[in-house]
């Protein structure tokens, strides 16, 4: 006898629903993903970069300053809120120059001029050479404030970022340097107030500086390539 022809069999739809499903949830995952696949970096110039290179200036006087102090001092809490600002400074530093690297940016460039320096809270050369050179208890009253001015205007340029448009990333790194910083500015201030006050404060000099590297040093025009 001749086999009777093999019968093919096809899925019917209660089998393949299962997998429809499975598609349109796949392709619903993908549509909510797209927009951060495809968002750009930060742009040259944007407030993001602008930020970071500028607060990553700011950042390395303030380790500069702690140095000089913790390698002087021997009083035990001088020396450890100078090592706290070292370390975390120097993180968060690392952290601005990664984010730079990623976006395909140079590291310097912050366009800081030296008057805005100042209005920032940084200290000229001269002062911070003093942390070096003064006499130890003048140095200590002078690092104290010296910082507590660098930090207030830390939280004015943190204050401008942290709760504006920009990627996420830099609005919380914002948000922590204003909590650091604010309570290292109530610890300072009883410091110093224990210390006599600040010493009077000189006229700022600017020396004609375009603008100021982490020592207050003069640093090459805003635009000088400068690599990481």
């Amino acid at each position: 006898m001749q086999a009777a022809p093999r019968r093919i069999r096809t899925p019917d739809s209660r089998r393949r629903w299962p997998v429809a499903v499975a598609a349109i949830v796949l392709l619903l995952a993908l549509a909510a993903l797209l927009p951060g696949m495809l968002r750009q970096w930060p742009a040259e110039g944007s407030q993001d970069v602008v930020f970071v290179r500028q607060m990553t200036q700011h950042h390395l006087q303030a380790i500069d300053m702690a140095t000089r102090l913790r390698d002087r001092t021997q009083n035990r809490e001088l020396r450890a809120l100078a090592l706290d600002i070292m370390l975390s400074q120097q993180d968060q530093v690392g952290q601005m120059r990664g984010w730079l690297s990623l976006w395909g940016l140079p590291w310097g460039g912050s366009g800081m001029t030296a008057e805005h320096a100042a209005a920032m809270g940084m200290a000229t050369p001269a002062q911070v050479q003093q942390i070096s050179t003064l006499p130890l208890a003048q140095a200590e009253r002078q690092f104290l404030g010296l910082m507590i001015r660098h930090h207030q205007g830390a939280l004015q340029m943190a204050g401008a970022v942290a709760n504006g448009n920009g990627r996420s990333e830099v609005r919380t790194l914002a948000r922590q340097i204003i909590a650091t910083q604010r309570g290292e500015i109530s610890l300072m201030q009883e410091l110093l107030s224990a210390r006599g006050g600040p010493l009077p404060a000189p006229a700022p000099a600017m020396d004609g500086m375009g603008s100021m590297d982490m020592g207050g040093h003069s640093m090459p025009p805003a635009d000088a390539p400068q690599q990481p």
